[in-house]
């Protein structure tokens, strides 16, 4: 169980520095039309006290997830899977990525791979790993104050990127939000 703690610990640090690296790298030019609204903002306020205030609460109660040590394994693999994906997904999007909501000059809607079944994958796979973390924490508490507040930011994140989007791309976008699900293939 040490090493297994070691890992998280590991694999948390791996995400808050790439996540930190996204935003140092990944901020759109003073050129590109800012749409944000302070959506970056927003989801740094909530996910660093999300984070600790999980992690404190998985220390001082116990409402566990369940007995076996595997709820602890499939919490580690989320984390991973949602850290790997999300960059992934960075890359597949190159230079029309940005952690602020904006619109390069010559952006273009991508509806291929991921973008194929849902349309914000990036934030998808953000999720999971929130869904990992409190999976790992293995606390029904911890897991709510981890993915909770998480998600209504990134849905209040999406309800301003697709606005934005709207606005750029009119019925084009439209039609893509009609054939596609926000952020589960199929469900959502």
């Amino acid at each position: 169980m040490k090493e297994l703690t070691v890992i998280f610990y590991i694999s948390m640090a791996i995400w808050f520095l790439s996540e930190l690296y996204y935003k140092k790298v990944f901020t759109s030019a003073q050129n590109a039309k800012k749409k944000d609204k302070s959506t970056l903002n927003v989801l740094w306020i909530v996910i660093i006290p999300s984070i600790s205030l999980a992690i404190f609460i998985s220390d001082v109660s116990r409402f566990p997830i369940s007995k076996g040590e595997w709820i602890f394994f499939l919490g580690e693999s989320c984390i991973a899977i949602g850290i790997l994906f999300r960059w992934i997904i960075i890359r597949s999007l190159g230079k029309y990525f940005t952690v602020d909501v904006s619109i390069r000059e010559d952006h273009k809607i991508k509806k291929e791979g991921f973008y194929k079944y849902m349309r914000h994958p990036s934030y998808t796979f953000a999720l999971l790993t929130f869904v990992g973390l409190g999976l790992f924490l293995n606390n029904w508490i911890s897991f709510a104050v981890a993915f909770i507040p998480p998600f209504l930011a990134f849905n209040y994140r999406i309800k301003v990127e697709e606005q934005a989007l709207i606005e750029q791309f009119g019925d084009e976008y439209i039609q893509y939000r009609k054939e596609t699900k926000r952020l589960i293939p199929f469900i959502y």
